[in-house]
């Protein structure tokens, strides 16, 4: 049995059912990921367009794919037609490019909405005090549908000090869910990576984005 998948055996052990697992492959080859997926793996997430297309066209449709990186406006056009959910729309800008995109694909493209928890000015993601209003306006967009939010909050040695952004997150997640907006679903809470994701879970998260702990450390 390989590392990857003991690995992923244990994690997927540990993990409650309705949670859902995506394999962040950051760096990683095309066939690490395939290990991954002949592992049990049904999610992979990807943070770099350019790389990422490469690692997608050799693994093709075994699994879906989101995209967990900053997503820059002029690589858009990149990334609507070979993703499945775009999981760190943080500005209108970038949601209305998207939407342009998904249309001439004919597609609705699905998406979450980053939000910056630890109010991190070095981080992407929207404020949690403009999310509802950002949803608001995202929302009026045709070709995209809002299926929930993603934060990573502030990175630690210490994964409990992770815990008051994820609860920080899950009370706005559940604020936009009573708020019944057009065209929003929230679906998904994605929170949580390797050294985090099990407080994640336990503050409502059901979905994490775990790499180390599935691939192993990077070599570069």
């Amino acid at each position: 049995m390989n590392d990857i998948k003991r690995n992923l055996e244990k994690i997927l052990s540990e993990i409650p059912e309705g949670v859902e697992l995506v394999a962040a492959a950051k760096s990683r080859t095309a066939e690490e990921v395939l290990q991954a997926i002949a592992a049990g793996i049904r999610i992979v997430g990807e943070n770099y367009v350019q790389e990422s297309l490469k690692i997608i066209e050799k693994v093709g449709p075994k699994a879906r794919w989101h995209f967990i990186g900053h997503l820059q406006t002029n690589k858009v056009k990149y990334v609507v037609p070979v993703y499945d959910l775009i999981e760190t729309v943080d500005s209108i800008k970038l949601a209305k490019e998207i939407d342009k995109h998904a249309k001439k694909y004919n597609k609705i493209m699905s998406i979450l909405i980053e939000i910056n928890s630890g109010r991190e000015p070095q981080k992407f993601g929207i404020m949690p005090e403009d999310t509802e209003k950002l949803i608001k306006e995202i929302s009026t967009l045709s070709n995209l549908k809002i299926m929930g939010l993603m934060t990573m909050g502030p990175f630690t040695g210490d994964s409990e000090l992770a815990r008051p952004y994820f609860i920080e997150t899950k009370k706005i997640f559940n604020r936009i869910a009573t708020a019944k907006i057009p065209n929003v679903e929230m679906k998904y809470l994605s929170m949580g990576m390797s050294n985090s994701y099990k407080i994640a879970i336990e503050e409502g998260a059901n979905m994490v984005r775990i790499g180390t702990k599935i691939f192993g450390e990077r070599k570069y």
